[in-house]
């Protein structure tokens, strides 16, 4: 979330008629363990045991813009102060409860019974709430909390998201194509297309000095840059020249692209090495216009706060247990395996730069997509371990085994009606990936 913390809001709330000395020894370390998060706290630090002033500070909390509610039910209430709360909200509710010793003697919070009598309220009002349950120094609660509110926070940013599409996709392939008012309704995301041939001229009245910023850093990470046809590999640059331009100014927080034929065409150049510079600034691209694609990344981008590829699987060894992700040189080049020197390439069918080429480093990867396969809009999730191994083929591709086994995978993929693309990084995602699904609300096709 480009280091963005999570903004939670958060309200307490009590009653008088149990233990006030124990219910704010269990506040104050609550918030305490709240303070210790890497979340941005919204609110004002006090317990609140009658309705009127809980009320007017959710009042306050909501007008800052938060990302989820967090809701202390410290002790035991009525549920009218949440259903209110509820009615008003437009983001994710948590509700914090919190257990108690039993000692034989009084029940001193009874804080569960609270949330218990809220969740009704809520489902009787189509309202959902989530529930953590643990003590207030359990990190194992504080962590959940987070989780929920970085999945929270990137539901907020999605639904604020602007994406660039260049040019419609290709012919045949389906899987790149989307609705866009059914984007901005379901999700909140808006989209602007804009043909690829007017981009294309756009991109040919920029002064050639344009592309001296990206050259000089490309040069840097490729030895061999100078060895690829010049002209094009500027021409490239200068496609990634306006596509930064126009993302930076115009706030667009990804881009879809109609790569080939046209780039090739009409233009002389690959349009991959731009759209993975784009990958690398953070601003995701896909290629054949593929705009979910493009929000599949930019969920996992957000969750992970690493680079992300848009890529194919492309080969399934039974034998050996493995697959092969790959594209046309696209991915970030923090992919790269540290051990192996990243050169600059041509496509490999259109013998055209600019592209980068090295094998994806070892280590944990997160799949995801945003499917409209069988005509719904589900989440696929899928985990594994990419391999250290040598390039398998020309650009950017990395071997990987993943937690199913690689035919077992190859079925279940295609049982789902999967589409070609899915995103890729790198660490263990799926937890707050799942909420994310859930606050979407979107079904999951959990493919290992």
């Amino acid at each position: 979330m480009n280091s963005e913390r999570p903004r939670i809001g958060v309200i307490a709330v009590g009653r008088s008629t149990f233990d006030v000395d124990y219910a704010r020894e269990v506040f104050e370390s609550a918030w305490a363990g709240l303070s210790r998060l890497p979340i941005e706290i919204v609110g004002e630090k006090v317990l609140h045991f009658d309705s009127d002033p809980a009320l007017a500070a959710f009042s306050a909390v909501n007008a800052r813009g938060i990302d989820v509610l967090l809701l202390l039910q410290v002790t035991f209430t009525d549920a009218s102060v949440c259903a209110t709360i509820a009615r008003d909200l437009g983001v994710p509710l948590i509700v914090w409860t919190f257990p108690e010793a039993r000692t034989g003697g009084r029940l001193r919070l009874n804080s569960f019974c609270g949330v218990n009598l809220a969740s009704h309220a809520l489902s009787r009002l189509g309202k959902t709430l989530d529930n953590v349950h643990g003590a207030p120094e359990s990190t194992e609660t504080l962590a959940k909390i987070e989780e929920l509110a970085r999945a929270a926070a990137v539901v907020r940013k999605l639904a604020e998201a602007r994406i660039l599409v260049v040019g419609e996709h290709p012919v045949g392939f389906d899987a790149c194509n989307y609705d866009g008012h059914m984007l901005e309704s379901r999700f909140g995301v808006r989209s602007e297309r804009v043909a690829v041939d007017e981009f294309i001229e756009s991109v040919k009245r920029l002064p050639d000095s344009s592309a001296d910023e990206a050259f000089a850093r490309r040069a840097a990470d490729f030895p061999n840059l100078a060895e690829m046809d010049q002209a094009a590999t500027h021409k490239t640059l200068k496609v990634y020249a306006e596509l930064r331009s126009r993302a930076e100014s115009e706030g667009f927080a990804g881009i879809a692209v109609r790569c080939w034929p046209e780039f090739f065409t009409q233009y002389g150049c690959a349009a991959c090495g731009a759209i993975a510079l784009m990958n690398e600034d953070r601003r995701p691209g896909g290629c054949e216009a593929d705009m979910y694609g493009v929000v599949s990344s930019l969920i996992l981008q957000w969750t992970s706060e690493k680079g992300v590829f848009n890529t194919d699987l492309v080969d399934i060894d039974a034998q050996s247990d493995t697959v092969v992700f790959w594209h046309c040189g696209q991915a970030p080049i923090e992919m790269a395996d540290p051990d192996v020197q990243p050169i600059a390439t041509i496509h490999s069918n259109r013998k055209l730069p600019l592209l980068s080429q090295f094998p994806l480093k070892p280590g944990r990867i997160t799949l995801c997509r945003v499917t409209q396969g069988q005509g719904k809009l589900r989440m696929m999730l899928a985990g594994g371990e990419m391999q250290k191994a040598p390039l398998a083929y020309s650009g950017t591709s990395g071997v990987a085994r993943l937690d199913a086994n690689a035919d077992v995978f190859r079925q279940r993929l295609l049982d789902a009606g999967m589409e070609h693309h899915c995103s890729l990084t790198y660490g263990e995602h799926r937890p707050v990936l799942r909420q994310i699904a859930k606050y979407l609300g979107l079904e999951l096709v959990e493919l290992t």
